[in-house]
């Protein structure tokens, strides 16, 4: 550890990408769950006319209201939103990974800069293993989301 060299001006100047580029696959993700939502909304049923009965179906954005119709979803609807269902996990997979490397990266540069190499350290595998919770703590401006 006591061979490290960081140059923080750097450090902060790639976070300022990173966040950019993350805030660019938050926007990517809410247009892929609005487009689904529309194509399951648009996709039709299988069943004829007037049997289909209003009731939920199919996949919904954050913050939009539950998908509601004079008709039933049919299996398109369904299938995008099993499809949106199982890819859950690996959006939120996304952001966490993002956020720890953000924290981790900034809070072990600013422990550098003091002279603290251990919290430094600790701060690196904290953000290896994900976990948020340490790298949350003792932020500067009062921590957390």
């Amino acid at each position: 550890m006591t061979g490290w060299d960081i140059q923080p001006q750097g450090v902060q100047g790639q976070l300022k990408i990173v966040s950019g580029h993350a805030g660019d696959l938050q926007k990517a993700l809410e247009g892929l769950v609005g487009t689904v939502t529309d194509a399951a909304s648009a996709a039709g049923t299988a069943v004829p006319g007037s049997a289909a009965g209003p009731r939920l179906h199919g996949p919904v954005a954050p913050g939009r209201a539950p998908l509601r119709g004079g008709t039933t979803m049919g299996p398109v609807a369904a299938a995008l939103g099993e499809y949106l269902s199982g890819r859950q996990k690996d959006f939120n997979a996304m952001a966490e990974r993002i956020e720890a490397c953000v924290l981790g990266a900034a809070k072990a540069t600013n422990e550098y800069v003091e002279g603290d190499l251990e919290a430094a350290r600790e701060a690196q595998e904290a953000a290896r293993s994900l976990n948020l919770e340490a790298l949350r703590r003792e932020l500067p401006g009062g921590g957390g989301r």
